[in-house]
C-alpha cells in the first residue's frame, strides 16, 4: 500500500522538475540575447543543459519529452531557434540527449555514486544526439543549394560548440553532485 502512495508523489515530483527544466530551457537562452550581450547559442548551447538535467533527474521519458518540445515551444514564444532546419534538428538532438542520458543513468548507473555515472551517461548521449541532429539536417538540406557536408557537420557540432561542450561536462556533473550531497535528489527515477 505504501508504494501506491509514493508513486503519485514521485510522478508529481518528476512532472514539476520536468516543467522547471522546460522553463529554464526557454529562459536561459534569452540571457545570451540581452541588449549589449552578443553570445551565440551555437557556441554555449544553453538549451542543452536543462534537457540533460531533466533526463538525469526525471528519467528517459521526461528527458525525451522535454527535449523534443523545448525547441518547438521556444521557437513559438521567442522565435529562437528558427525551425527550419535548426529547430527540427534540435528537436531530434535534444530528444536523444534526454532519452539516452536518462536511460543510461537510471538503468545502467542507478546504484553508482559520484560523477562517473553522470559522465558515462552524458558523453554517449552527446555523441548520439549530435549524430541525430546531423542526420536530420542532412535530410532536410538534401537537394538544396547548401547541403550539409561532413566538414560543416563537424564544424558546427564540435568545433564551434566546444565551449558549450566543456561547460556541459563541468557544470552538469557538478550540479548532480551538489543535488546528491544536499539530499535534494530522492530517486526521481524510481517507478519510471
Amino acid at each position: 500500500m505504501e508504494n501506491v502512495k509514493t508513486k503519485p508523489k514521485s510522478s508529481a515530483m518528476r512532472l514539476c522538475t520536468a516543467a522547471m527544466c522546460l522553463a529554464v530551457g526557454i529562459l536561459l537562452p534569452q540571457l545570451f540575447h540581452l541588449p549589449g550581450i552578443s553570445f551565440s547559442g551555437q557556441i554555449f548551447l544553453p538549451m542543452h543543459l536543462p534537457v540533460f538535467l531533466c533526463g538525469l533527474l526525471c528519467g528517459w521519458t521526461w528527458g525525451a519529452a522535454v527535449g523534443v518540445t523545448l525547441p518547438l515551444i521556444s521557437s513559438a514564444i521567442t522565435s529562437m531557434p528558427v525551425m527550419y532546419p535548426a529547430g527540427f534538428s534540435m528537436m531530434g538532438e535534444l530528444c536523444v540527449y534526454g532519452a539516452i542520458c536518462g536511460l543510461l543513468y537510471a538503468k545502467v548507473f542507478a546504484y553508482k555514486k559520484g560523477v562517473f555515472p553522470v559522465y558515462f551517461s552524458l558523453i554517449p548521449a552527446m555523441l548520439a544526439g549530435r549524430l541525430v541532429a546531423g542526420l536530420i539536417k542532412w535530410i532536410l538540406l538534401m537537394g538544396t543549394e547548401n547541403p550539409l557536408t561532413m566538414h560543416a557537420f563537424l564544424a558546427s557540432s564540435f568545433i564551434t560548440a566546444w565551449p558549450g561542450i566543456v561547460i556541459q561536462l563541468i557544470l552538469i556533473p557538478a550540479i548532480m553532485l551538489v543535488l546528491h550531497k544536499s539530499g535534494v535528489i530522492v530517486r526521481l527515477q524510481a517507478n519510471s
